[in-house]
């Protein structure tokens, strides 16, 4: 932790409406959350004094003033609800409104230091476009299921032709995501090296590369924790409890899992030698394949680290 010292306020966001308080202090407003709001409260900020910002995560409302207010110099701190309610429970508050929340979110801000890494403008905007494929993914599994329970033929054909629709539609989107990466030479070295990692293919190194910017700068451990892959220790006294994972990306965590099973199983050799020990030391099958999954993300975060494609002696790292 910092020892506090930098001006800095918090903000409530809702999707038609701001509330922001200053930490400490008795300033407060209230904007509309549209560009003209925006450019009202960098105004107020200035005159204030105001050099860091935080703001709470809230599923996408926040994005175009954490935007605006980057471009105009500030530090933005994207806070995760999880952080906030933390911090709430330590100082023990339980009252609740939208003042009081941006003042809390002040808080939680000036009590933390801002990430060594600076937020990648380009990734942000693509990791809502990556969203927006996971939520096509989704409907797809459950129009999937929804078909395992019908029987009449015109309507089989009508889920049938939904499902064939979305995955046109994945498939187009993937590959603008795709083009746009490609679009700078850093992200497209980037892309490159994760997809020389056996195991991991176009869909799972989008993922890695746009959810994880940190990629490559962090280390093994960092990188898990980010990802929610890292075991945590569940001991007390003389109990030892089992190892689990807990927080982080949830989205990046998904798509590395779903890529562990295919790469265990057949196309990383090192991760079929880690899965068959594990298993015959009697892990779970699950455990096994979380295990996996965080050594794919260490693969990743080592070739874009050293720059250097993917070649066997890596599976040593």
């Amino acid at each position: 932790m910092t020892q506090i010292s930098t001006m800095t306020a918090g903000i409530d966001t809702s999707k038609a409406k701001l509330d922001i308080a200053v930490h400490e202090r008795t300033e407060r407003w209230q904007v509309a959350n549209t560009l003209r709001g925006w450019r009202r409260l960098a105004a107020e900020f200035s005159k204030a004094g105001v050099a860091r910002v935080g703001i709470e995560a809230t599923g996408g409302y926040e994005r175009g003033v954490v935007r605006h207010l980057r471009e105009r110099g500030f530090v933005v701190l994207v806070l995760q609800p999880i952080q906030v309610r933390a911090y709430a429970r330590v100082h023990l508050r339980r009252a609740k409104n939208d003042l009081l929340d941006a003042r809390l979110i002040a808080a939680c801000a000036a009590a933390i230091d801002p990430p060594d890494i600076e937020p990648d403008e380009r990734l942000a905007e693509l990791a809502g476009h990556l969203t927006f494929v996971e939520q096509i993914e989704e409907d797809i599994a459950r129009l999937k299921v929804r078909l395992e329970h019908i029987d009449e033929p015109r309507l089989r054909r009508i889920v049938l032709a939904d499902i064939a629709r979305l995955k046109v539609r994945r498939t187009a989107e993937l590959l603008r995501i795709v083009k746009a990466l490609r679009a700078h030479g850093d992200l497209t070295r980037r892309l490159d090296l994760v997809l020389s990692v056996p195991g991991i293919g176009e869909r799972t190194a989008i993922a890695l590369v746009v959810r994880m910017p940190e990629l490559g700068r962090v280390s093994r451990e960092q990188a898990a924790a980010l990802a929610g892959l890292a075991p945590f220790d569940d001991d007390s006294g003389t109990h030892k409890g089992r190892r689990h994972i807990a927080g982080g990306r949830e989205r990046l965590r998904r798509s590395l899992y779903a890529a562990a099973l295919p790469a265990a199983f057949r196309w990383n050799k090192a991760l079929v030698a880690l899965y068959t020990r594990l298993m015959a030391r009697g892990k779970a099958h699950n455990a096994a394949l979380v295990a996996c999954a965080r050594k794919l993300l260490i693969y990743a975060n080592t070739v874009v680290h050293r720059g250097t494609p993917w070649i066997d002696t890596h599976a040593a790292a």
